[in-house]
């Protein structure tokens, strides 16, 4: 693979501007730039300054050469130099169409003249893109673009060692006590962003309802803490949650009471079944409809007692009240 070639730099060009007034020969230019003598020759025929209006103003200046070479560049752009094709894609971004969607079905239609998400992007983000405001069909909605070299990918929420895959066989088997799984109850967003935490005791599908004002992870994280602190340790091993951002907060879980955390895989909510279901039956009292807002904590308590004295068949139609109060007394010392 041959070197990749790449356009001289502002810097460069003052450097070649001052050594260009203090007659340094092209051949000791292109040696310190480590450039080909025939770049530097290119550079200086190209963008050779002079003006009529200023005709003692003669020679090579590095900002002009820096403005001529952005304007040359500008006008050899794809989607000027082919206006049938720039139409083309000005349209699918107006349908709704991203850059990346865009030119992938390109490729897919084999069409003769195609062009890349990056070309599009930058179009987007030129002054003719930006006089037509075409930032505003992005899913984004952003008016100046980041920097591509600039993006840094954020540090993962979750560890790996609190993924599912190290929960211990005893949880999965539900042969012992203690361990808990948790969800965040939604409702429509017009009544605001309350929300119900719902926790649900694997062994004895015991039910704890908690009522949060917001999904800010704090908060939901401090009140799972105050409902479970008072249980002695057997009986909050450990707690199984979604990926969810108002679950980002886990690690006060371990450094306050003990209690251990696990997580599911991205988009898989069927690892933690038992809560799930739980929140289908909890939707009879709490559907989505609900102004989640108008109830207070006792009706909150009401719902969640209904829950645990209701016989179960996958617990022998005992309740999950009797079963845990069970389990609680075969952990006593």
């Amino acid at each position: 693979m041959g070197r990749v070639y790449a356009q001289l730099t502002l810097e460069e060009r003052r450097k070649i501007e001052r050594w260009r007034h203090a007659r340094v020969s092209v051949n000791e230019m292109a040696r310190v730039l480590r450039r080909h003598r025939s770049t530097i020759f290119r550079e200086l025929r190209r963008n050779h300054f002079q003006d009529p209006c200023m005709p003692k103003v003669v020679g090579y200046f590095a900002m002009a050469a820096q403005l001529r070479t952005s304007d040359r560049r500008a006008r050899q752009r794809k989607l000027i130099r082919h206006p049938q094709l720039r139409d083309q894609v000005v349209e699918r971004i107006k349908e709704g169409w991203t850059p990346e969607q865009i030119a992938g079905r390109m490729q897919i239609e084999r069409a003769p003249l195609r062009v890349c998400q990056e070309t599009i992007y930058r179009y987007i983000y030129a002054k003719e893109g930006l006089r037509e405001e075409l930032w505003w069909y992005l899913p984004t909605h952003r008016k100046a673009r980041h920097p591509r070299r600039t993006r840094k990918r954020r540090a993962p929420k979750f560890h790996r060692d609190v993924s599912i895959l190290f929960r211990p066989e005893a949880v999965a088997q539900r042969s012992q006590f203690g361990h808990w799984e948790a969800d965040l109850m939604l409702f429509r967003q017009r009544f605001g962003s309350a929300n119900v935490t719902s926790l649900v005791e694997r062994v004895s599908r015991f039910t704890v309802l908690l009522k949060n004002a917001d999904k800010r992870t704090r908060p939901v994280m401090d009140k799972v803490i105050a409902a479970i602190r008072a249980l002695p340790q057997p009986a909050r091993r450990s707690i199984t949650f979604d990926r969810g951002t108002e679950f980002v907060s886990w690690p006060h879980l371990q450094a306050e009471i003990g209690t251990n955390s696990w997580f599911c895989d991205p988009s898989a909510p069927w690892q933690k079944g038992t809560v799930e279901n739980t929140n289908r039956r909890a939707r009879r009292w709490l559907p989505r409809d609900r102004d989640i807002g108008q109830l207070s904590d006792h009706d909150i308590r009401e719902i969640c007692d209904r829950l645990n004295a209701t016989p179960r068949k996958c617990l022998g139609w005992k309740t999950p009240a009797e079963v845990f109060r069970a389990k609680m007394l075969e952990e006593r010392p």
